[in-house]
């Protein structure tokens, strides 16, 4: 930067800011009343950089898109005294593996299920893998039966 640039910035009272990236923030917050819908709503839609804020008082979901940070947006629903998490579901036909061990839960909206970080097949898992049940060598020959 020279000198001239630096003369200027100074001048405007411009400094360099890293500029927050445009997302999409879902939270789990309990609501029970329009009251309770209100307030998180209220308090969300005037921090600085809020474009929209959804609430869908049935799922218990709160969606606030725009230049914000996510950690704040929780922090600031908290703020109210509701109880509030991070939006720990995905619709179901999205996970690849939906059988895996506390991925269904009964408190989870109709056609979501939790997003569990190991729902994944582990390729490294140490019981024997199912393309290892049966030999190309001799076909009458499974370790199944």
């Amino acid at each position: 930067m020279g000198a001239l640039e630096y003369v200027v910035r100074l001048l405007n009272g411009r400094t360099k800011r890293k500029r927050k990236q445009m997302q999409t923030v879902e939270l789990k917050v309990r609501m029970d009343c329009e009251g309770c819908e209100r307030k998180v709503r209220n308090s969300v839609s005037s921090m600085k950089g809020v474009r929209t804020v959804d609430v869908s008082r049935k799922e218990h979901k709160v969606t606030v898109t725009g230049y914000v940070d996510r950690n704040k947006v929780l922090k600031r629903v908290k703020a109210t005294g509701k109880r509030a998490e991070f939006w720990p579901y995905v619709p179901y036909n999205l996970v690849y593996y939906p059988y895996a061990a506390q991925t269904y839960e009964k408190k989870a909206p109709a056609g979501y299920v939790r997003n569990v970080d190991y729902s994944f097949p582990n390729p490294n898992r140490t019981d024997e893998k199912y393309t290892a049940l049966f030999s190309d060598d001799n076909p009458n020959a499974c370790s199944v039966m």
